[in-house]
């Protein structure tokens, strides 16, 4: 049987360096790898502990699968992270640096989340499970 270790979306967007500048510089993510090494860049990982997260420019993206060729940007989806601890510190240092679709709040299920849009249009939902660590 196959055992599945990660996954790890890659997002067609219109501007990897502009979105890799604000996933590090706004949201705190660290640039892991990026293709080419520099200027204007086609494609990037980051991540943010375990979470990671890979964009890819439209035009190269749609080359290596045409089956994209006829979808528009961004989509339906939104991202789901978990947050080890700190939630509240974190949502404060965000304020007036994203977009808050929805406020820190504690579910009826018990996580503490809030959600994001960002640059790009996708939303970022952020949750703090109550008692894990």
């Amino acid at each position: 049987m196959v055992t599945l270790q990660s996954l790890t979306p890659n997002i067609m967007v219109e501007d990897v360096n502009q979105t890799l500048n604000y996933y590090q510089n706004v949201l705190g993510f660290e640039i892991v790898d990026t293709n080419p090494e520099d200027g204007r860049l086609e494609w990037g990982f980051v991540k943010k502990g375990e979470a990671g997260l890979m964009f890819q420019e439209v035009s190269s993206l749609k080359e290596e699968y045409p089956g994209l060729a006829s979808r528009p940007l961004g989509g339906g989806m939104t991202f789901y992270i978990l947050v080890q601890k700190n939630i509240e510190d974190w949502f404060a240092s965000l304020q007036g640096k994203v977009k808050v679709v929805k406020e820190l709040n504690t579910t009826f299920y018990g996580t503490k989340e809030f959600a994001i849009e960002d640059i790009n249009g996708f939303i970022l939902t952020f949750s703090e499970r109550k008692g894990v660590e």
